[in-house]
């Protein structure tokens, strides 16, 4: 599948190798028409060919991220090979209050994309996860 023009997701876990699923930190991914922001420091432009989505790098980390998406329910499965040749999958679970406004903005080496109440920011020195407040709770 093609990746989301939309959405706010918080990973699951990642399994490497084939091992087992885990997680050890927090990690958000937000995607906003072809642009994307991942709180682990990198942010750019994702593209389909029909069968991987790719996640180019242009903003933060360097590199480029290739994998297959498949929807599982209302997660998403990531699966892929990194350039090393080791394997990978990941969960990925929606996160609440994902409607609103979205958009990405890009100014030199910064990148922040907003899904509804989510917001990630991206420069060179790596990545943060901002969850603004609810109009109801100001």
């Amino acid at each position: 599948m093609n990746v989301p023009t939309r959405g706010a997701w918080l990973r699951a876990g990642i399994s490497r190798d084939g091992g087992p699923l885990r997680e050890d930190h927090q990690v958000v991914w937000l995607q906003a028409g072809a642009y994307y922001a991942d709180s682990r420091g990198f942010a750019g432009r994702t593209s389909y060919d029909g069968e991987q989505v790719r996640f180019h790098h242009d903003v933060g980390e360097a590199g480029d991220d290739t994998g297959t998406l498949r929807p599982d329910g209302e997660h998403l499965t990531e699966t892929g090979t990194n350039p090393d040749g080791s394997t990978f999958r990941e969960i990925w679970g929606p996160l609440p209050d994902g409607g609103g406004p979205c958009g990405a903005w890009r100014a030199g080496p910064v990148q922040v994309v907003r899904v509804g109440a989510h917001v990630v920011h991206v420069d060179d020195a790596g990545g943060t996860y901002l969850l603004l407040p609810s109009p109801g709770s100001r």
